[in-house]
């Protein structure tokens, strides 16, 4: 797998395809890869019949402002090819309205269709479905293990619709009678191109408009964990794992690699920051008589009934930083305590401590 493609939307596409690909620590042996463990698995049909939350199909419908455009479908899934989490990346394209096709893969069968429909308000409500088909009998299926089951399955199934003229309405919007008539199926889409042309259906639940922190130097498999941690995990493995790992799927090896390659100043990066629109929050805010401004400082006071930590920064002498009203017009300050040995990291990298104007005093 490769990461260098610099169209937007194709590497969101492919890094949520292999999401759930390989779990730390990567190697053969790990219990946990023994079999894949991806989001959107679409299982044939005898075999979901027999599992209550099993899918053999994905359905992205949604609402798009012209009904007389043209509409292009895209399923993208992986198919497993050998020991493990191996897998191959597919790719089926319909690219008319109505279109509708059958595909094969080494026996892994499916459909895919695409249609529109006008609506009464002139807008059209356009639907991509993709079909798991491949054959099994009942008996087959009822005695299959999961592993066996996910040999037939597609993995990691992601679905996406483009318009040719007019925009999609944010499937979010649900507000909109005609959103809220849509029926999607084993995913959750959302709008994921700046003119609103193009909807994506993943696995994971994400808002429209979905980016990829500029922070990110991998794509990393684990499911969404946090990728300092994965990057540090890396680093502490084992020779005998890494020549494990090296005997085996060559886009974990990529993936190491890259993580491996990892500067300090991108691990620092990934230590997280918040970014905040100028000016960074308000200018000011009361406690009590006094007006409190960004560079002064307080003394702590959550009080003792709290938890353990609150009871260990209670007193302390902390430096404003940040101050946000929120939608309750509630008042927090975000502050690093003076004598914190990590206090200018946490300065740097923006990870404030917050507290409400009423466990802070002016000195």
């Amino acid at each position: 797998m490769t990461t260098s493609t610099t169209d937007p939307l194709e590497r969101i596409v492919r890094t949520l395809l292999y999401e759930g690909y390989a779990l730390y620590p990567y190697t053969r042996a790990a219990t946990k890869n023994a079999t894949p463990t991806p989001f959107g698995i679409v299982y044939p049909p005898a075999y979901a019949a027999t599992q209550a939350s099993a899918f053999s199909r994905m359905q992205v419908e949604c609402v798009a402002t012209d009904a007389a455009a043209e509409f292009r479908g895209e399923v993208r899934f992986l198919q497993a090819s050998g020991q493990g989490h191996q897998a191959v990346e597919r790719r089926v394209e319909v690219s008319a309205t109505p279109m509708a096709i059958d595909f094969d893969f080494d026996g892994l069968c499916g459909h895919v269709s695409l249609s529109s429909e006008r609506r009464p308000d002139g807008r059209a409500r356009v639907t991509l479905r993709v079909e798991n088909t491949t054959p099994l009998t009942d008996e087959d299926a009822a005695a299959m293990a999961r592993a066996e089951a996910l040999m037939f399955s597609m993995l990691s199934t992601h679905l996406l619709l483009r318009t040719g003229s007019g925009s999609f309405v944010s499937p979010l919007e649900r507000g909109d009678d005609g959103v809220a008539a849509c029926c999607n199926v084993n995913t959750w889409p959302v709008l994921v191109s700046k003119d609103d042309d193009a909807i994506l259906g993943p696995t994971i639940m994400l808002p429209d408009h979905p980016q990829i922190a500029p922070e990110s130097v991998n794509d990393f498999f684990d499911g969404t964990e946090i990728e300092e941690a994965l990057v540090l995990h890396v680093q502490t493995l084992t020779d005998a794992e890494r020549e494990d790992i090296a005997g085996q799927d060559p886009v974990v090896r990529e993936m190491l690699a890259r993580a491996a390659a990892t500067t300090p100043e991108q691990l620092m990066d990934l230590h997280g920051r918040v970014r905040l629109e100028d000016p960074p929050g308000e200018r000011q805010a009361a406690i009590g008589d006094a007006i409190v401004r960004p560079g002064d400082k307080v003394i702590l006071s959550p009080g003792v009934d709290g938890d353990v930590y609150d009871k260990m920064l209670h007193g302390r002498t902390a430096t404003v930083h940040r101050i946000f009203v929120d939608y309750d017009d509630r008042v927090h300050f975000g502050v690093t305590v003076d004598d914190d040995p990590m206090n200018e990291i946490l300065r740097e990298s923006g990870r404030f401590l917050f507290f409400f104007a009423e466990e802070v005093q002016v000195p």
